[in-house]
């Protein structure tokens, strides 16, 4: 009888795990090195900073912890099938800026140019909810070619689907872009969606379309730079609130702003302990604003040496510089500031200004920042131009925005407070909770000159001598309804205080307010001028 031999089966293979372990970490390290080093010394070619590079700055040492590092894209066609990177181009995760919770995504250039393709999206997206879910801002470090063509109409629906939860999460957690890289298309809508869009010269640019479209289009010639450069949206367009030279600066200035603003609508922003005394008299400010409302003077100055430790951080400090918006503390309290700068244009107010100084205030108003407001402004900026730009509907926004606020409110009258202007910056007619004014105050309609040549044009046009008939009509003006207690006589303002107090005053009266509920009418929302 023959015997057959049963053939020899080898052993299982037992999972070694420290060899597993090993496998891991070689994973993570290429996942981290990216494509390799020819594309990481090409980035730096550019003048760029790599993906990981600016997430070490942003974060404190050792705190970030990223998500979804081995997640690749699952198209096929164009060659992506044999092309399938872990990251798909973008890093997520959060970590800690001076010890608070942040979440961040950073494009990856090396990868596909930064492009955005549906795994790419679902990424962000992912993160975004997780964010709003923790309560913490989100940082978007920018730095893509936009929508990735080989991936068609799946590319443009993850950037429907980024902007709904930007508009969504608006008002709920900050919003904040950092733009390191070209931004073009339609991926320009979620820095614009964002409460506060940073751009670094020479290499961030954003655009709906590109030089080579307009070239085609209109035949203008035009650069990059020229078309949506860093300057042109920190001077002309308003898109970027902040302008740096290199990287580390701006990202820098990034963590500074979080520390001043709360982690999301329902947190007050984080105090300090103030190194500057709350009663320190501001004895500079009778020097440094002339008591002739014809003279100019930087408000700059004046901010400066009422606020904590002369510290204050303004936004969109390059573009409609006719009025200041600035974060600051006073006794250790983060506070909003908006004043007219005489310094340009008098101070008047005018399409851009109006437009800048609204959406700060209802940044300010949507997580609970109080507000104070400097007041020395001459009316609006008149002319066909801004008539014709629509001055009424963008006055009408920063109207619609202190109207619309919750949150301290309180005025200060430096001088000069004419006309419609005086009403829109934040009076007690339209919900200030406290209005002060300085003996240099002039609130009235208009110019003590301009109403003597309207209320007394017949007099004066009759007069022997007009000229001092005139003269004397606008000191009859300027001494019945003009002088610094007329609208202290008529409850307007509370109270005509020594310009030396004014950091005392407004420590008391934001004190005094910080425990203030609004009850808000019900309502889906408002319907504000656009």
């Amino acid at each position: 009888m023959t015997t057959i031999e049963e053939p020899t089966v080898p052993p299982p293979v037992r999972p070694d795990m420290r060899a597993l372990v090993r496998e891991l970490a070689t994973a993570r390290r290429r996942a981290e090195d990216g494509p390799g080093p020819d594309a990481t010394r090409a980035q730096r070619a550019k003048g760029k900073l790599t993906v990981r590079d600016r997430l070490d700055l942003l974060f404190d040492p050792g705190s970030f912890r990223e998500i979804e590092r081995f997640r690749r894209h699952r198209s096929s066609g164009f060659g992506l099938e044999h092309r399938r990177p872990a990251t798909d181009g973008v890093v997520t995760g959060w970590g800690t800026v001076s010890g608070r919770t942040v979440f961040a995504y950073a494009h990856d250039f090396r990868i596909f140019g930064g492009s955005l393709g549906e795994a790419h999206a679902e990424k962000i997206q992912k993160l975004m909810d997780m964010a709003a879910a923790a309560g913490a801002p989100l940082v978007a470090l920018s730095d893509g070619a936009g929508a990735r063509i080989q991936e068609g109409v799946t590319a443009l629906a993850g950037y429907g689907g980024i902007f709904e939860r930007n508009v969504r999460f608006s008002g709920v957690i900050p919003q904040i872009s950092v733009m390191l890289g070209p931004c073009a298309g339609g991926a320009t809508y979620s820095p614009a969606l964002t409460d506060f869009v940073f751009m670094v010269r020479g290499v961030a640019q954003m655009y709906i379309t590109g030089p080579d479209v307009v070239r085609s289009v209109t035949g203008e010639d035009i650069t990059h730079e020229q078309l949506g450069g860093a300057e042109v949206h920190a001077t002309v367009s308003g898109a970027s609130g902040f302008v740096y030279d290199t990287e580390q600066e701006c990202l820098e200035d990034v963590r500074y702003l979080i520390s001043l603003l709360p982690s999301n609508n329902r947190e007050p922003a984080p105090p300090v302990v103030p190194s500057d005394r709350p009663d320190r008299r501001c004895e500079r400010l009778v020097d440094i604003v002339p008591a002739d409302g014809a003279r100019a003077y930087d408000m700059r100055a004046v901010v400066e040496e009422i606020v904590d430790d002369g510290e204050f951080f303004e936004v969109h400090a390059s573009w409609a510089e006719n009025v200041i918006c600035a974060l600051a503390r006073l006794d250790g309290h983060v506070t909003g500031i908006v004043a007219n700068q005489p310094a340009v244009l008098a101070g008047v107010l005018d399409i851009h200004a109006a437009e800048k100084a609204a959406r700060f205030v209802q940044m300010c108003d949507a997580f609970s920042i109080p507000l104070v407001t400097l007041v020395d402004v001459p009316g609006f900026l008149p002319g066909r131009d801004q008539e014709h730009g629509g001055i009424i509907r963008h006055g009408a926004k920063l109207l619609y925005a202190y109207c619309n606020a919750s949150v301290p409110r309180v005025q200060v009258v430096l001088r000069k407070a004419y006309g419609g202007a005086y009403i829109v910056m934040d009076s007690r007619s339209i919900g200030a909770d406290l209005s002060f004014a300085w003996p240099t105050n002039e609130i009235a309609v208009m110019g003590a000159e301009g109403a003597a040549n309207v209320v007394f044009r017949r007099e004066i046009s009759t007069a022997l001598d007009p000229e001092a008939v005139r003269a004397k009509l606008i000191e009859e003006y300027r001494t019945s309804l003009m002088h610094g207690y007329h609208a202290a006589e008529r409850g307007l303002v509370d109270d005509v205080i020594d310009p030396a107090d004014t950091r005392r005053v407004l420590i008391d009266a934001l004190g005094t307010l910080r425990g203030k509920h609004a009850q808000l009418p019900l309502r889906k929302h408002g319907n504000p001028p656009t």
